[in-house]
């Protein structure tokens, strides 16, 4: 699935900008950028430095199951999620989709740039054939729910159950 191009004009005021919004896989060089916006996801967290993670990017990458997605403008990385698609032996061999990692930069949200990259997510995995897409949030909050729903996804329709190494 190639990358995917928007236009969105928007003013502020006097001030006019156009931004050029592009969706695609990340390219084996924005292991920086994506850390960098990985800041924005865990708060109480500091992010990999680059030594330290890449190794896990280049298994990332190196994976064709695997697609780490973003939403940029002008070359700034916006938005992103991780979707997996996972061989399955039932649902007539379909295979079926996670996304991870879900994470929009602080001053993009209430934007639109999280719903584009998920959008761009479920696409990608229709065009893979998955029978369904699941992901989970540590995000308790009404809010984040009501956006998840409004992404096309259902809240009541699985329980989903963590276990975390101790």
């Amino acid at each position: 699935m190639e990358g995917a191009a928007f236009l969105i004009e928007y003013s502020y005021q006097y001030l006019i900008h156009v931004q050029m919004i592009e969706i695609r896989e990340l390219n084996s060089d924005e292991l920086k950028k994506l850390l960098d916006l990985y800041a924005d996801l865990h708060a109480d967290e500091t992010p990999a430095t680059e030594e330290q993670a890449k190794g896990s990017w280049d298994a990332l990458q190196d994976n064709a199951a695997i697609h780490t997605l973003g939403v940029f403008d002008g070359g700034e990385l916006l938005s992103s999620c991780t979707l997996v698609i996972i061989p399955n032996l039932t649902r007539n061999c379909r295979p079926y989709g996670l996304i991870e990692n879900v994470v929009t930069r602080k001053d993009q949200r209430h934007k639109g740039m999280g719903k584009k990259v998920l959008k761009y997510a479920l696409d990608l995995a229709w065009d893979k054939n998955c029978y369904k897409v699941m992901l989970m949030t540590g995000r308790l909050d009404e809010e984040t729910f009501r956006f998840y729903e409004k992404s096309g996804f259902d809240r009541d329709s699985k329980q989903a159950f963590i276990a975390r190494r101790e």
